[in-house]
């Protein structure tokens, strides 16, 4: 799970505690526009009481301007939402003026787990693996959706690993770890791109036998997909867990805006935006060094997010997914299909995974995820191996 019971600290006998970790916590972090919107409906009160009992007016005035301390943060303008309030900060302290390079330190080397960089063709792929190509089970191939990365299957692939498999989770071009070429100079960030690049790296890895692919998400999850219809010789089995599968999928906003001129620009460049997407979809919030992870790449530079924008611009979602339910139907496809459903994900509800198994009912099976989310990989990697393991 992703979710985490807060500790407090309290920085003086004048100052309110403070959450260690990050949360929908409503007083702290954000702009001093909203800093003043939390005292005028009585956030502040709790503080006069306090310093009033002081009896000092030095001290009233030393707790406002404690108060006005401890509120200020210079990335309010990027954490106006609940759940990333606290999302540019210290674990128990704001970065000193607003040093972005301070906060790049921090988290620089976080989120690397059992990754390394794979050069194929062009391109260098930041690519996962755990086991090893003796494994006995086979190999498994971990595909994420945008705006997320591989780092979702960490726990997932450790796991799988122990149980013999041997696994593969790369980050897409323009996403994770992986390189982010300006669109136009040698990748073009279309779905036929996506298939090209992914042929070359399963070359380069030597996954030449048939495997079981896994995949997840939005907009790159879905050409995850389409790749598997375009190859299905080289599949075994598909695992989906939470994607887009129908016509009637929604698309989520962030894509709505995204393609939208110059409100796209500004969107593609917020360095929560993966995280905010994560936590939309998910019944908890992420703890703060996975949120780290997820922010890392969008801090670090402005390439992933013109990356995603990009390739939100140039995907054609009603096509892909008219392709998507008509491909797996019962007509065009006969290989098991394993549909482990987070049934908490606020983007795509339970009716779209049954929806979807009805066209196929006997080569779909359906698991729901009790507890999970859009990514139920992140929300419970222990349910989603058990359901993995049995199907597989």
């Amino acid at each position: 799970m992703s979710c985490c019971p807060c500790t407090t600290t309290t920085s003086s006998p004048l100052s309110l505690p403070r959450p260690a970790c990050r949360g929908r916590w409503s007083g702290g972090g954000g702009s001093s526009a909203n800093a003043a919107a939390w005292r005028a409906r009585g956030g502040g009160a709790k503080r006069s009481l306090v310093v009033a009992a002081s009896g000092s007016k030095d001290e009233t005035a030393e707790g406002k301007k404690q108060e006005e301390e401890s509120e200020f943060n210079p990335f309010g303008f990027v954490t106006d939402n609940p759940s990333s309030r606290g999302a540019i900060q210290l674990p128990e302290s704001p970065a000193q003026d607003g040093n972005v390079g301070q906060m790049l330190y921090r988290i620089e080397d976080k989120g690397r787990e059992f990754g390394s960089r794979v050069k194929s063709g062009k391109l260098r792929w930041f690519v996962r693996e755990t086991g090893s190509a003796g494994a006995r089970c086979g190999t498994v191939v971990f595909i994420h959706g945008a705006p997320s990365q591989s780092f979702s299957y960490r726990m997932v692939m450790s796991q799988m690993a122990d149980a013999g498999y041997h696994c593969f989770a790369p980050d897409w071009i323009g996403f994770g770890f992986s390189d982010m070429p300006q669109p136009g100079y040698g990748f073009d960030y279309t779905e036929e791109e996506f298939h090209k690049s992914l042929d070359e790296l399963l070359s380069t890895l030597n996954i030449t036998e048939p495997f079981f692919l896994v995949v997840q998400g939005f907009l790159v999850g879905s050409y995850g997909l389409t790749w598997a219809l375009k190859n299905s010789s080289k599949v075994l089995k598909v695992a989906i867990l939470n994607s887009p599968l129908t016509v009637s999928s929604p698309v989520p906003g962030l894509f709505n805006q995204l393609r939208l001129p110059l409100f796209g620009e500004f969107t593609c460049q917020n360095a929560v935006l993966a995280e905010r997407f994560i936590e939309a979809g998910s019944p908890y919030v992420l703890k703060s060094e996975k949120a780290d992870v997820y922010r890392l790449p969008y801090l670090s530079s402005g390439a992933p997010g013109f990356a995603l924008l990009e390739a939100a611009r140039k995907a054609n979602f009603r096509d892909v997914l008219s392709r998507i339910s008509a491909g797996f139907a019962s007509n065009s496809w006969e290989k098991p299909i394993l549909l482990a459903w987070g049934i908490s994900d606020k983007y795509l509800p339970l009716p779209i995974a049954e929806e979807f198994q009805k066209g196929n009912p006997a080569a779909i099976k359906l698991e729901p995820i009790e507890g999970a989310g859009h990514m139920p990989q992140e929300d419970w990697p222990e349910k989603v191996v058990t359901a993995l393991r049995s199907f597989l």
